[in-house]
């Protein structure tokens, strides 16, 4: 099992290469260190010409950062540590920050399988928000053929769901308000818009239409991942 804490960063684009600054100097050195973390990703959005036929929600948050812990007590004890509020310390004010703890798990055709290790570079970040009429019977209905319906996907490389955790944070960050994340993993832009053109993206579609009603935002986020951890 693997739990990640997903920290969302937006910015203006005037206070992005601030945002950058900050991370480089600190968070990507300082929370390498923490103690108990399994893996450490930082996410940016594409720049390729990313081709969805169904989806264009823009560019998303300017960084994304997962880290990876083997259970919640870890998570907690780490990002309510001081080695983490010292990463923390340089945060431009005018960035919005949101962070939520999640349970991810891999899927093939064939199921739920063990934890990968991600190792390609491109991802196709996509994020179910509350509310549903009914959250519970979405989630049970996703899971039950939507992940293996993307695990066909021409070259996809990996097929990943994370479930929000009943999450408090304790440096006071506000949550996106998720009830399921999705992603899938493609070795460049070129293989993932090859994938968006083959007839598994239609089947994807009309399986969506079946989906249990749901008035929360979707959105569908092309970004490049850079492995730190």
């Amino acid at each position: 099992m693997t739990i990640v804490y997903e920290m969302a960063i937006r910015a203006s684009a005037n206070d992005g290469d601030a945002v950058r600054r900050w991370f480089h100097a600190g968070p990507a050195k300082i929370w390498c260190e923490l103690a108990l973390l399994r893996t450490f990703d930082a996410y940016v959005p594409s720049q390729g010409d990313a081709q969805d036929p169904y989806n264009d929600d823009g560019t998303g948050p300017g960084l994304l950062c997962t880290l990876g812990f083997s259970d919640e007590g870890s998570l907690r004890a780490s990002v309510d540590g001081e080695m983490f509020r010292r990463g923390l310390s340089g945060l431009p004010a005018s960035a919005s920050v949101t962070a939520d703890a999640m349970e991810r798990k891999f899927y093939s055709v064939d199921g739920e399988i063990a934890d990968q290790v991600l190792q390609s570079p491109f991802s196709y970040v996509v994020r179910y928000h509350r509310p549903a009429e009914d959250e519970r019977a979405f989630v049970e209905h996703y899971v039950a053929d939507h992940p293996a319906l993307l695990a066909r996907l021409p070259k996809v490389r990996s097929v990943l769901c994370d479930f929000p955790l009943a999450w408090t944070d304790p440096n006071g960050f506000g949550s996106s308000d998720y009830m399921l994340g999705n992603e899938v993993v493609f070795d460049s832009i070129e293989d993932f818009n090859a994938a968006m053109a083959s007839p598994i993206r239609h089947e994807m579609r009309a399986h969506y239409r079946k989906f249990p009603p749901f008035s929360g935002r979707n959105t569908h986020y092309p970004m490049t991942r850079t492995r730190l951890f």
